[in-house]
């Protein structure tokens, strides 16, 4: 028979996993890098978890530098942007685990504010794939998340894009928000792979949402309305400050944080599309 102490912790372990504190995700790639001493290669990632046990999470690849350099949970903040900041709580309250997903060690670079890894190289890759599919098992083996969406942001989208591609049925969804598709960088090796990329041969549902003020130049409106259809959520308005690519301005919805918020909530949970928001 079951020792009572041990049937009481198998009871309440589930409701422990998805409750509390942000969790630190940290897997061995099986890839070593170095010349001299090989170091493991580790993949991270940081769960956000609901205020209820939940299936669903929304794995986010953050914009540029794209690079979330992520050793501890204490790197959340600085990888969300605002309109993901103002919307935390209310993830939590929709049951939707919010993971924001890090590029592997061996593609940190060096820091700075322009990124010198992690390129489109490596985010077009069976890698990126096989890396990303690390995190998605550890979710959905460990924590039950079962119903897993990928989304990414501005230079993000290299990601959410191509990983949207490689994974066809075995996510739930992708949303790509302000759409990198014009290449920058040095010699424009950053977003090159998204010149003529084949949107329509995603398997799983799509959501694009777009500022039609978007004055990033990476990132124009005109472009992701071009290739969109009828999933297509447009913001109106906002409060355009400071760095035309950053994240006070049109480009990551200053103003419209919490419109977004719930547009990108309703379709992950209802499947419905606010085709404008912001008004």
């Amino acid at each position: 028979m079951m020792p009572f102490f041990l049937l009481v912790v198998l009871l309440i372990l589930p409701c422990l996993l998805w409750a509390g504190d942000d969790i630190l995700i940290d897997l061995d790639t099986g890839r070593k890098e170095g010349i001299f001493t090989k170091t493991p290669i580790r993949q991270r990632a940081i769960v956000i978890p609901p205020k209820q046990q939940s299936q669903t999470a929304l794995l986010f690849f953050r914009g540029w530098p794209g690079i979330a350099r992520i050793e501890s949970v204490n790197d959340k903040s600085k990888n969300l942007i605002m309109f993901l900041r103002k919307n935390e709580q209310r993830f939590k309250d929709e049951g939707i685990a919010l993971v924001i997903v890090d590029c592997p060690t061996s593609e940190w670079g060096m820091s700075g504010p322009n990124p010198t890894a992690c390129d489109d190289d490596y985010r077009s890759s069976q890698e990126h794939l096989s890396d990303v599919r690390l995190v998605m098992k550890e979710l959905r083996e460990k924590y039950g998340y079962k119903r897993q969406f990928i989304m990414g942001h501005s230079y993000g989208t290299i990601s959410s894009k191509w990983l949207a591609l490689g994974l066809g049925d075995e996510i739930a969804g992708s949303i790509h928000s302000a759409a990198m598709t014009l290449a920058s960088g040095n010699n424009f090796k950053f977003g090159y792979s998204m010149s003529g990329f084949p949107v329509e041969k995603i398997k799983a549902p799509v959501l694009h949402i777009h500022n039609e003020n978007d004055a990033c130049r990476f990132t124009p409106y005109q472009t992701v309305r071009n290739y969109s259809k009828n999933n297509l959520v447009t913001v109106r308005g906002g409060v355009p400050e400071g760095d035309p690519c950053g994240g006070r301005h049109y480009h990551s919805y200053a103003g419209r944080e919490v419109a977004v918020g719930d547009a990108i909530i309703v379709w992950i949970n209802k499947s419905e599309v606010r085709t404008i928001v912001g008004e």
